[in-house]
C-alpha cells in the first residue's frame, strides 16, 4: 500500500519520533491522559468478586488472553487497579513490555495488576487513537529507553507520564484510528490463519509420531491386541513391555539441600536443568559446581545419549544429550534416563514425545494435571517395542517426515513475524504522521 506524506513537517523534539506533521502537537502522556486513577480500596468487602488480569495474560496485538476470578480476600495483593472503557493498560515491567491492551466495555469488576499503568485518555485524545499510539513500536522504544534496573528493569508511572506523544487534531485522530482498525484487522486475520496452520502442523507432527511408534510403517503387517487400552492393536512381532524393563538406569535430580543455588560457582562442572531441556540447547546456561561437589553428586552426571525429562511444571519437554556435552549433573527438576541394549535412545525420545505416552502419564500423574512426574510415574508406562533394526527404520522415516513439517512450521513462524513487523511499522507510521491516511480513511468510510 502506497500512501502520501503530509506536505509540511517539523522536528518533534523527540529523537525516537523524528519529524511530525507541521500542525500536530507533541504532548507528554500526562497532558492527554490520567494515569492510575482507580484503585480498589483496602476497605473493599472481603467477599467482593473481581475479575483479574495479570501481566502474563496480556500480549501486544492479541490484548487480554485470559482472566482469573477471585474474591477480594483471596486475590493477589497486586490485584488492585480498576479499569474502565477506553483505558489502555501498559506494562511497566520490561520483561513483559509488550503487555499492552486497550479496554473495551469491560465488566465493572475488572481489575488488573499493579504491574500495569492504567492510561485513561482525556478530552484531547480519542481512545481509539490512544490505543494505537500506546502500542506503537515508537512508544514501546521510548519506554525501553527509560526503564531502569538490572535484574528486573521497569519504568515507573511518573516517567511513563513524561513520554511525549504526537497528537494530531481530533478529526485526524479518528481518521487514523479508523484506518488502523481496518488495516490491522486484515493483518490480524492473516496472522490468525498462520497460527491455525501452526496448530494443524503440530497436530500432524504428533499424529505422525504416534502412529509410527504404535503401528509401524507396513500397513499389511499382522496386528495383535496389546492388552493396553491406550496402545490398542500393535504389530504382532513387537514386544509390549513396561518402560522400566527397557532402561539401564533412571535417576531423578538431587533432592532437597543436596544442591542449592548457594553452591553454584562461576565455572567448573555444568548444572543442567529445564533451561537446556526446554529449547533442547545444551550450549546455554551459566550454572556450575566445583570439582568436589561434582564428585559428591557424580551419580547425577550426564553423558551423551542420556534422555533428560522435565519433571516439574512443564512435563513433555524432553531432550537427548549430545555426545560432546560438557561434563555436568542434572538439577532437581529433571529425570535422567539411560536405555538398555534393546532400545535406541533416539527411538525412546520419539516415543516419549508421542500422545500415547502422554495419555498414559496423564492418567497416573498426581491429580492428572501433569504438574509432577516422578520415576514411579515413568515406571507405569508401557511401550510397544519393535526390533532394533525396525527402530532405526522408523527413526529414518520420522526424521524425514518431521523435517518437512518443521520446515513448514518455520515458514509459518517467519510469516507471522513479518506480519507482526508490518503491523507495528504501519501503526508507528500512522500515529507519528509519516503517512497521511486521511483521504484513504475517507474513501473507506464512503465505501462502507
Amino acid at each position: 500500500m502506497s500512501l502520501p506524506r503530509y506536505l509540511q513537517y517539523k522536528d518533534s523534539g523527540a529523537v525516537i519520533v523524528g519529524a511530525v506533521p507541521h500542525h500536530w502537537q507533541m504532548k507528554p502522556v500526562k497532558a492527554v491522559a490520567s494515569i492510575n486513577d482507580d484503585v480498589l480500596p483496602e476497605t473493599t468487602e472481603p467477599t467482593y468478586e473481581l475479575t483479574y488480569v495479570d501481566i502474563g495474560s496480556v500480549s501486544l496485538g492479541s490484548g487480554i488472553e485470559s482472566t482469573e476470578t477471585f474474591t477480594f480476600k483471596d486475590a493477589p495483593s497486586r490485584a488492585r487497579r480498576l479499569v474502565r472503557d477506553g483505558d489502555v493498560i501498559v506494562s511497566t515491567v520490561r520483561t513483559y513490555l509488550k503487555a499492552i491492551a486497550s479496554i473495551v466495555e469491560p465488566p465493572e469488576n475488572l481489575v488488573v495488576s499493579t504491574g500495569f499503568a492504567i492510561v485513561r485518555p482525556l478530552d484531547m485524545i480519542a481512545p481509539g487513537f490512544a490505543k494505537y499510539a500506546l502500542q506503537s513500536p515508537t512508544f514501546v522504544d521510548a519506554v525501553i529507553s527509560r526503564s531502569t534496573g538490572v535484574s528486573y528493569p521497569a519504568i515507573n508511572a511518573s516517567d511513563l507520564a513524561r513520554i511525549a506523544l504526537p497528537v494530531p487534531p481530533r478529526d485526524e485522530q479518528s481518521a487514523i484510528a479508523s484506518f488502523l482498525n481496518r488495516e490491522t484487522s486484515k493483518i490480524d486475520s492473516l496472522i490468525a490463519e498462520q497460527e491455525k496452520l501452526l496448530k494443524l502442523l503440530a497436530e500432524k507432527r504428533q499424529a505422525t509420531i504416534s502412529h509410527a511408534v504404535t503401528h509401524g510403517l507396513n500397513p499389511d503387517v499382522p496386528m495383535k491386541d496389546s492388552g493396553v487400552a491406550w496402545l490398542g492393536n500393535v504389530p504382532a512381532h513387537w514386544r509390549v513391555v513396561p518402560l522400566k524393563r527397557l532402561l539401564a538406569d533412571v535417576k531423578a535430580g538431587p533432592f532437597g539441600s543436596a544442591l542449592t543455588k548457594e553452591m553454584y560457582v562461576s565455572s567448573g562442572y555444568r548444572v543442567y536443568g529445564q533451561e537446556q531441556v526446554i529449547p533442547a540447547d545444551f550450549s546455554i546456561g551459566d550454572y556450575y559446581i566445583d570439582d568436589s561437589k561434582y564428585r559428591e553428586l557424580q551419580q547425577y552426571s550426564v553423558r551423551g545419549g542420556d534422555i533428560l525429562i522435565s519433571c516439574v511444571g512443564t512435563f513433555g519437554k524432553i531432550a537427548i544429550v549430545p555426545e560432546n556435552v560438557e561434563p555436568g549433573i542434572i538439577n532437581p527438576r529433571l529425570i535422567r534416563v539411560r536405555v538398555g541394549a534393546s532400545l535406541s535412545g533416539r527411538y525412546l525420545e520419539a516415543v516419549l514425545r508421542s500422545s500415547v505416552v502422554f495419555e498414559q502419564l496423564s492418567m497416573v500423574s498426581r491429580g492428572g494435571t501433569m504438574d509432577v512426574i516422578n520415576i514411579g510415574t515413568l515406571n507405569a508406562v508401557t511401550l510397544a517395542v519393535p526390533p532394533m533394526r525396525e527402530q532405526e527404520g522408523l527413526l529414518a522415516f520420522l526424521d524425514e517426515e518431521t523435517t518437512k513439517l518443521d520446515q513448514l512450521k518455520s515458514e509459518a513462524e517467519n510469516a507471522i513475524d513479518l506480519l507482526k513487523e508490518r503491523r507495528g511499522a504501519l501503526i508507528s507510521a500512522a500515529v507519528t504522521g509519516k503517512i497521511d491516511v486521511r483521504e484513504h480513511a475517507s474513501a473507506l468510510a464512503a465505501a462502507a
